[in-house]
């Protein structure tokens, strides 16, 4: 039986599992809310013009990506997961503050572009020349779950071998 020290107990690679969870269901929770609140738009609007349907799209992919952030992050902190005695304390908590960096960030982000997103296309439907507008507002909210993800790529790379 080999011996765990106090730097590596039973419980640490608990919360390494607990950050691959956070980032996976928060990031996919930003993205099912981006893509609920955007769709609620696209439906309002495709009953008058049918045919902006297509350019209104561009809130549900954005909202679509926030996961795959998500997902990123989970990957490489599961390929870390080890067992408890050689998975110290210090990569448990690091992994768990890297899962709730991208999970948190795409969170936030997913409910931006939700609330861009769904009044955007119904403005859009009024006004066709604030599509830009809208694509650069919908980008500056993509971003902030993008700087999440960067920041919990940095984080796993402190990791100790």
């Amino acid at each position: 039986m080999p011996t765990i020290d106090e730097y590596s107990p039973n419980f640490a690679p608990f919360f390494g599992f607990a950050g691959c969870a956070a980032a996976m269901i928060l990031s996919s929770a930003g993205a099912a809310i981006g893509t609920a609140k955007s769709g609620v738009g696209i439906a309002g609007i495709g009953t008058f013009k049918p045919e902006l349907i297509m350019k209104s799209l561009i809130p549900v992919v954005m909202s679509g990506i926030l996961s795959v952030y998500g997902l990123v992050v989970s990957v490489l902190i599961a390929g870390s997961l080890g067992p408890a005695e050689n998975y110290s304390l210090f990569n448990g908590f690091m992994h768990l503050a890297c899962g709730l960096c991208v999970g948190l960030s795409a969170l936030a982000s997913g409910w931006a572009i939700g609330v861009v997103g769904d009044e955007g296309v119904r403005q859009f439907l009024l006004q066709p020349r604030l599509f830009v507008g809208i694509v650069l507002i919908l980008i500056f909210a993509e971003v902030l779950g993008l700087y999440g993800m960067i920041i919990a790529l940095i984080l796993n790379t402190r990791g100790s071998g």
